[in-house]
């Protein structure tokens, strides 16, 4: 397990092992942010033994994810929340969008419930729904939504690309220098330091990506909000 990691374990319902994932976010210091089941279900900072209650923990894999900081990020700015809904926004839902931005829950989609959230990528058919044949009004809601994800994970994602292209070109300037004091073994140093800060900076770039391309597919329905808007009134 690792910092930013989604994690579940299976806990019993009704008597029976074993029959339901519950799921949070690793905090990377012996910590989680998870749904706390009280007498109201609370978003809470809780110990992991608190959250594992002796049984195995296991991390959900994405081939696409938040790096981790904006992950724990995203998890501590719901801190406190208390709107639990088994449909709509259960501990999977919440670790879900914590990690990619869609708000999930693979066990009810198992079972034929799945209903989806809004957030991330999930958020442009949704809106594209509502704008064309729902409520424009909760239409709007969810592009607000969607923007405010966005804009946050861009805000986070940015300042961090900018510094790896900056180290990119900083460890270039180095190895050519190196070469010039006929230094092989400190430009070799060098551009291995720079291949790794090109990676780096690719898994950014391929983030900021697809946050474009969601965007565009908001702004493209945003119009036909704006005139079912206008005929309402």
């Amino acid at each position: 397990m690792a910092r930013g990691d989604q994690i579940y374990v299976l806990r019993p319902f009704a008597g029976l092992s074993g029959i339901y994932e519950h799921h949070g976010i690793d905090c990377g210091d012996g910590t989680v942010i998870h749904f706390r089941k009280t007498d109201t279900a609370t978003i809470a900072h809780t110990s992991i033994a608190e959250f594992a209650m002796g049984r195995q923990i296991f991390v959900k894999h994405y081939p696409v994810s938040y790096i981790s900081d904006i992950v724990i990020d995203r998890a501590e700015s719901r801190l406190g929340e208390q709107n639990y809904n088994l449909l709509t926004n259960n501990c999977e839902h919440f670790a879900t969008w914590c990690k990619t931005g869609r708000a999930d829950c693979q066990q009810l989609a198992d079972f034929g419930l799945g209903v989806g959230g809004v957030g991330g990528e999930s958020a442009p058919p949704l809106i594209t729904e509502a704008a064309e044949t729902g409520d424009p009004i909760a239409a709007v809601q969810s592009f607000d939504q969607a923007v405010h994800n966005i804009t946050y994970a861009r805000n986070h994602l940015q300042p961090q690309y900018d510094q790896a292209i900056r180290d990119v070109n900083t460890w270039q300037r180095v190895a050519r220098l190196a070469l010039k004091q006929n230094r092989e073994d400190l430009a070799r140093a060098a551009l291995e330091r720079k291949v790794s800060f090109q990676k780096a900076a690719d898994d950014f770039k391929m983030q900021l990506d697809q946050l474009d391309t969601m965007q565009r597919s908001l702004e493209q329905n945003r119009s036909v909000i704006d005139r079912k808007l206008t005929r309402s009134l």
